[in-house]
């Protein structure tokens, strides 16, 4: 199986962490070993006030590394790192959803929620299909209905190599 690494964008308060999670949910469901990237373009806490590994960072870590027989958790100070450097952290993962990057050539899904927008702000270049709550014919592209995960998650299978 190919990876396939696909973006699914939008502006702010789109839908697309709602999105993301029931794909995940189902793509996972029929087989698919799936990881999530989220960007995000602001700072944001990653570890949880109270723990260890939190006290470690609030007294000056620049990295720390926690782990276990069923899991593992690194958090590091940025240096300007990119989604590729990222990409490498899956390497077994079949498809790798990245939540944003609506600026990237990456094959990408742009949610498009009718109180929020009602036009794409992604770069087309990858774009190969809008999920929407608009009408069918709203857009000039292939387009699916926002609540239709089964319907988009077909979508994304059918461009992931088995």
């Amino acid at each position: 199986m190919t990876q396939q690494i696909i973006s699914i964008c939008g502006i702010k308060n789109s839908g697309k962490t709602t999105l993301v999670t029931k794909l995940v949910s189902r793509l996972s469901g029929e087989g698919y070993k799936v990881a999530v990237i989220k960007h995000d373009g602001h700072d944001f806490t990653c570890d949880v006030p109270g723990t260890d590994t939190y006290r470690f960072t609030e007294n000056g870590a620049y990295g720390v590394a926690c782990f276990s027989d069923h899991r593992i958790f690194v958090h590091k100070q940025g240096t300007g790192e990119r989604e590729e450097a990222l990409l490498a952290l899956f390497p077994e993962a079949d498809l790798i959803l990245v939540e944003g990057l609506k600026d990237s050539t990456l094959p990408k899904i742009e949610v498009i929620r009718r109180a929020i927008s009602d036009r794409p702000a992604s770069n087309p270049a990858g774009r190969f299909l809008i999920a929407t709550d608009w009408p069918a014919g709203t857009f000039d592209e292939p387009t699916a209905d926002l609540e239709d995960a089964e319907g988009i998650a077909k979508a994304i299978g059918e461009r992931v190599e088995r």
